[in-house]
């Protein structure tokens, strides 16, 4: 299994379905919660109206990813004009691993 992360770019034209199927796409979520585990809309900024999402999806493959993208309501009623499939890179890490990795000691701050 693996981490990929969907980002989505919205039609400015489509809002209707947002505003009409929302409860279609939260119950898409909600059945395929064990796969797709993070979701939410993107704004330009704070009181502004959508123009995008992104998900954290655990899937076997691209293609599964694709799948669950592709058969979303807000996908296929076309709020969607497209989206960016990529592999996330997560890693649990301690505060100072990377500067560690780097030479830095993790005693003193680093800029």
């Amino acid at each position: 299994m693996a981490r990929w992360i969907a980002l989505f770019d919205d039609n400015a034209d489509a809002a209707w379905v947002r505003l009409n199927h929302a409860q279609d796409h939260f119950d898409y979520l909600e059945r395929h919660r064990d796969r797709i585990l993070i979701a939410g809309g993107l704004r330009p900024a704070p009181g502004e109206w959508f123009d995008g999402g992104l998900w954290v999806m655990e899937v076997e493959s691209r293609e599964e990813a694709t799948r669950l993208v592709e058969a979303d309501p807000y996908y296929a009623l076309g709020l969607r004009r497209g989206y960016r499939l990529a592999v996330w890179g997560r890693r649990r890490a301690t505060r100072w691993s990377a500067c560690e990795r780097l030479g830095f000691s993790g005693g003193g701050r680093h800029r």
